[in-house]
């Protein structure tokens, strides 16, 4: 039963998104680094600027390593195409690394079709972006829901694209605030979700705590993502709100020890206990 805690084995990712910061070769080391701290997965975003860009932010001037630009040529610069998704995909395949991403446009969506992902993502701020929602659901891929800036009602719309086409999905608690301070997570919604919406349920986090994702895991998320960096003093959006080296290991050793610690919950007397009773019981 879905409201049954039953503690496996989480699903880790690493949401290295934008942190490339339009380099290939960050984006190969975040890939390591994902693989070496015993992560399950790494995720990017994909988009087209022109389209996915809202007309009131296209022309806001920005400062940015390349100078200050609009937001737009911004968005363009750190954005990759055809040629760096194949680099990925290949070192992903060499790496033995699961990779996915969230597509924030249509057309972005029909380029990652092209790749054999095992995987689709609904970022929190394409959540209410219905034809999107129906282009994902048709593909019928396990697809990660991301709730950030959304209310019940909007997830229960887009949960019925997904019913309508019978596409497996994990709603992931999400708050929207980058970093977020940890009295804003509110991570009691993960049991809301769960029992309202009878489904899994993951927790994407953007505080820079490790902490929290372990709560979230003993509230029912077994599925938890967090951004990643090489360095959360780096230059970009998210950076701050990332796990470096040092987070992401403590999170993963900790996360995959948890399922063995819990048990199954059936009282057993063990062996160096038997051996224990004759050493105490005098009866």
């Amino acid at each position: 039963m879905i409201n049954k805690l039953n503690f496996r084995k989480p699903f880790i990712i690493g949401e290295i998104g934008i942190n490339h910061n339009g380099s290939i070769k960050l984006a190969k080391q975040l890939i390591d680094l994902a693989k070496e701290s015993g992560f399950n997965a790494v995720k990017f975003q994909k988009r087209n600027p022109d389209i996915s860009t809202p007309d009131i932010q296209k022309d806001k001037m920005r400062a940015t390593p390349w100078g200050e630009i609009s937001y737009l040529k911004y968005k363009w610069k750190i954005e990759f195409g055809k040629k760096e998704f194949d680099i990925i995909d290949k070192y992903c395949k060499k790496k033995n690394i699961i990779w996915f991403a969230s597509a924030w446009d249509l057309e972005s969506q029909k380029f990652l079709s092209n790749y054999k992902l095992k995987y689709n993502k609904i970022a929190s701020a394409m959540l209410t972006n219905l034809k999107l929602l129906n282009s994902v659901a048709k593909e019928k891929k396990l697809t990660f829901i991301s709730t950030g800036m959304s209310t019940l009602k909007d997830i229960s719309v887009a949960i019925k694209i997904f019913k309508k086409y019978k596409c497996k999905f994990v709603l992931m608690h999400c708050v929207s605030t980058y970093p977020c301070p940890i009295d804003q997570l509110n991570l009691k919604t993960i049991v809301t979700l769960r029992n309202k919406f009878k489904c899994e349920v993951g927790y994407s986090g953007h505080e820079s705590e490790v902490s929290p994702s372990l709560f979230a895991y003993f509230l029912g998320a077994n599925y938890i993502e967090r951004h990643i960096t090489l360095d959360r003093s780096m230059w970009g959006t998210d950076q701050a709100a990332s796990l470096s080296e040092t987070g992401m290991k403590n999170l993963s050793n900790i996360l995959n020890k948890t399922a063995s610690i819990v048990g199954n919950g059936k009282k057993t007397i063990t062996a160096q206990e038997k051996e224990l009773i004759k050493k105490f019981k005098y009866w």
